[in-house]
């Protein structure tokens, strides 16, 4: 596994977002990941840009054996000890690990990209192909990305932002033919709380395929 510098803009970027606040996220796993995994049996997942192991630890709880990565140690240490304190991190392992520089090994019955999007310079699709290439037979890749920006967002700080719809993410997957089955293919909307206490509705893109 190859993990990140620390001296990284990459890492420093995210140390140092997660270390302007106590918690940066609800603690709570991701309404789709919940939703698609819900009646799944468990079995061994690879959650990518864990942050503080919401999903982790979530997965974890239902019996999932869980590699859970992220760039930030600020996001790791927090999710290692809200782990130990849920007594789940037994089946929890975090690793420091840029993706942008390189990929876990293995296969799993799950691989979970959940908003892995970024302000940086990132590859997103080169990170999504190995993610698929990381899926076991029968196993299944769940992306789920934001597909527009939130009402309360400055759009000027944000007009080069761009999202992909579903379909464009699964054809950029370049998935082997015959090989996989979509599932689902989705554009789904939530009503969610702003950094103010204002309530307004996002849009989210999901892709869920599954392995032959």
């Amino acid at each position: 596994m190859h993990h990140s510098d620390d001296t990284t803009e990459t890492a420093r970027f995210w140390d140092d977002l997660y270390g302007q606040r106590e918690r940066v996220w609800s603690g709570r796993a991701n309404p789709h990941l919940v939703d698609v995994v819900g009646p799944l049996p468990a079995g061994t997942a690879l959650d990518l840009g864990c942050g503080e192991g919401g999903d982790a630890i979530w997965l974890a709880g239902r019996g999932w054996q869980v590699t859970a990565v992220d760039v930030s140690a600020v996001a790791l240490d927090r999710a290692r000890a809200v782990a130990a304190d849920a007594g789940v991190d037994s089946r929890i392992e975090f690793h420091r690990h840029d993706l942008s520089r390189g990929f876990p090994t293995g296969t799993y019955d799950l691989v979970s990209a959940q908003f892995l999007q970024s302000p940086l310079d990132f590859p997103r699709l080169d990170v999504l192909r190995a993610a698929a290439r990381a899926v076991a037979p029968g196993g299944r890749l769940l992306v789920v990305e934001h597909g527009a920006l939130p009402p309360w967002a400055n759009a000027e700080h944000h007009r080069d932002a761009r999202f992909f719809t579903p379909q464009e993410t699964l054809d950029g997957l370049d998935l082997e033919p015959g090989e996989w089955e979509t599932e689902r293919l989705e554009t789904p909307r939530r009503t969610a709380t702003g950094p103010d206490g204002q309530t307004g509705e996002l849009v989210d893109h999901l892709v869920l395929v599954r392995r032959r």
